[in-house]
Protein backbone atom coordinates (compact mmCIF):
# COMPACT_ATOMS: atom_id res chain seq x y z
CA UNK A 1 0.00 0.00 0.00
CA UNK A 2 1.40 3.38 -1.02
CA UNK A 3 1.16 5.89 1.83
CA UNK A 4 2.21 9.49 1.89
CA UNK A 5 4.83 10.31 4.46
CA UNK A 6 4.33 13.51 6.47
CA UNK A 7 7.08 15.39 4.65
CA UNK A 8 5.53 14.64 1.27
CA UNK A 9 2.04 15.39 2.55
CA UNK A 10 2.83 18.82 4.00
CA UNK A 11 5.82 19.98 1.93
CA UNK A 12 5.25 18.75 -1.63
CA UNK A 13 2.61 20.07 -3.99
CA UNK A 14 2.94 17.30 -6.57
CA UNK A 15 0.57 14.38 -6.97
CA UNK A 16 -2.96 13.83 -5.77
CA UNK A 17 -4.60 13.58 -2.35
CA UNK A 18 -7.84 11.75 -1.58
CA UNK A 19 -10.64 13.46 0.32
CA UNK A 20 -10.01 11.62 3.61
CA UNK A 21 -6.32 12.52 3.72
CA UNK A 22 -7.20 16.10 2.83
CA UNK A 23 -9.67 16.36 5.70
CA UNK A 24 -7.18 14.92 8.20
CA UNK A 25 -4.33 17.15 7.00
CA UNK A 26 -6.61 20.21 7.06
CA UNK A 27 -7.75 19.41 10.60
CA UNK A 28 -4.11 19.06 11.70
CA UNK A 29 -3.14 22.43 10.20
CA UNK A 30 -6.18 24.24 11.60
CA UNK A 31 -5.66 22.57 14.99
CA UNK A 32 -1.99 23.61 15.08
CA UNK A 33 -2.94 27.19 14.21
CA UNK A 34 -5.66 27.38 16.86
CA UNK A 35 -3.32 25.85 19.44
CA UNK A 36 -0.54 28.30 18.50
CA UNK A 37 -2.86 31.28 18.85
CA UNK A 38 -4.18 30.00 22.19
CA UNK A 39 -0.74 29.31 23.68
CA UNK A 40 1.48 32.07 22.32
CA UNK A 41 0.97 35.49 23.86
CA UNK A 42 0.23 38.41 21.53
CA UNK A 43 3.58 39.99 22.37
CA UNK A 44 5.40 36.87 21.12
CA UNK A 45 3.38 36.71 17.90
CA UNK A 46 5.67 39.35 16.39
CA UNK A 47 8.69 37.09 16.89
CA UNK A 48 7.38 33.55 16.49
CA UNK A 49 4.64 34.33 13.96
CA UNK A 50 7.28 35.25 11.39
CA UNK A 51 8.33 31.60 11.40
CA UNK A 52 5.06 29.83 12.22
CA UNK A 53 2.59 31.39 9.78
CA UNK A 54 4.69 31.08 6.59
CA UNK A 55 5.37 27.43 7.44
CA UNK A 56 1.67 26.69 8.00
CA UNK A 57 0.66 28.60 4.86
CA UNK A 58 3.20 26.69 2.77
CA UNK A 59 2.01 23.35 4.17
CA UNK A 60 -1.61 24.35 3.55
CA UNK A 61 -0.77 25.35 -0.03
CA UNK A 62 0.83 21.95 -0.63
CA UNK A 63 -2.13 20.04 0.82
CA UNK A 64 -4.64 22.17 -1.09
CA UNK A 65 -2.70 21.80 -4.35
CA UNK A 66 -2.69 18.01 -4.07
CA UNK A 67 -6.43 17.94 -3.38
CA UNK A 68 -7.09 20.33 -6.25
CA UNK A 69 -5.04 18.00 -8.46
CA UNK A 70 -7.27 15.12 -7.38
CA UNK A 71 -10.26 17.16 -8.55
CA UNK A 72 -8.51 17.84 -11.90
CA UNK A 73 -7.75 21.50 -11.16
CA UNK A 74 -4.52 23.44 -11.22
CA UNK A 75 -2.85 23.76 -7.82
CA UNK A 76 -2.56 27.52 -8.20
CA UNK A 77 -6.22 27.79 -7.14
CA UNK A 78 -4.83 27.17 -3.64
CA UNK A 79 -3.58 30.78 -3.62
CA UNK A 80 -7.15 32.10 -3.92
CA UNK A 81 -8.39 29.75 -1.20
CA UNK A 82 -5.57 30.72 1.19
CA UNK A 83 -6.11 34.43 0.47
CA UNK A 84 -9.77 33.98 1.39
CA UNK A 85 -8.89 32.10 4.59
CA UNK A 86 -6.39 34.72 5.69
CA UNK A 87 -8.84 37.54 4.89
CA UNK A 88 -11.62 36.16 7.09
CA UNK A 89 -9.55 34.47 9.86
CA UNK A 90 -10.84 33.83 12.50
CA UNK A 91 -14.32 35.18 11.57
CA UNK A 92 -15.77 37.36 8.81
CA UNK A 93 -16.32 40.82 10.27
CA UNK A 94 -17.80 43.06 7.56
CA UNK A 95 -19.57 43.07 4.21
CA UNK A 96 -16.32 42.97 2.19
CA UNK A 97 -15.52 39.57 3.68
CA UNK A 98 -18.56 38.14 1.86
CA UNK A 99 -16.72 37.39 -1.44
CA UNK A 100 -14.00 35.61 0.53
CA UNK A 101 -16.62 33.60 2.41
CA UNK A 102 -18.11 32.53 -0.94
CA UNK A 103 -14.68 31.27 -2.03
CA UNK A 104 -14.34 29.30 1.21
CA UNK A 105 -17.81 27.75 0.84
CA UNK A 106 -16.96 26.80 -2.77
CA UNK A 107 -13.67 25.25 -1.61
CA UNK A 108 -15.37 23.25 1.16
CA UNK A 109 -17.97 21.86 -1.22
CA UNK A 110 -15.53 21.19 -4.05
CA UNK A 111 -12.66 19.75 -2.01
CA UNK A 112 -14.26 18.22 1.09
CA UNK A 113 -17.58 16.94 -0.26
CA UNK A 114 -17.13 15.99 -3.92
CA UNK A 115 -14.91 12.95 -4.61
CA UNK A 116 -11.81 13.17 -6.80
CA UNK A 117 -11.63 12.23 -10.46
CA UNK A 118 -11.77 8.53 -11.25
CA UNK A 119 -8.70 7.00 -12.83
CA UNK A 120 -5.53 8.77 -13.84
CA UNK A 121 -5.58 12.47 -14.66
CA UNK A 122 -2.77 14.84 -15.71
CA UNK A 123 -1.55 15.02 -12.10
CA UNK A 124 -1.16 11.28 -11.50
CA UNK A 125 -3.03 8.14 -10.61
CA UNK A 126 -6.10 7.96 -8.42
CA UNK A 127 -4.88 7.86 -4.80
CA UNK A 128 -7.70 5.46 -3.88
CA UNK A 129 -6.97 3.04 -6.71
CA UNK A 130 -4.83 -0.05 -6.03
CA UNK A 131 -3.12 0.61 -9.38
CA UNK A 132 -1.81 3.91 -7.99
CA UNK A 133 0.21 1.96 -5.44
CA UNK A 134 2.30 0.33 -8.15
CA UNK A 135 2.59 -3.28 -9.23
CA UNK A 136 1.88 -5.89 -6.58
CA UNK A 137 4.46 -8.47 -5.61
Amino acid sequence: MNRLDLTELFFSASGRLARGGFLVAGAVLIGLTVLYEAVVSPSLHWITGVFFYPLVLFAAACVLAKRLHDRGRNGWWAALILLALVAVWPWPTDFWDFPFAVVIVWAIIDLAVIPGEQGTNRFGGNPLSPAAAGPAG
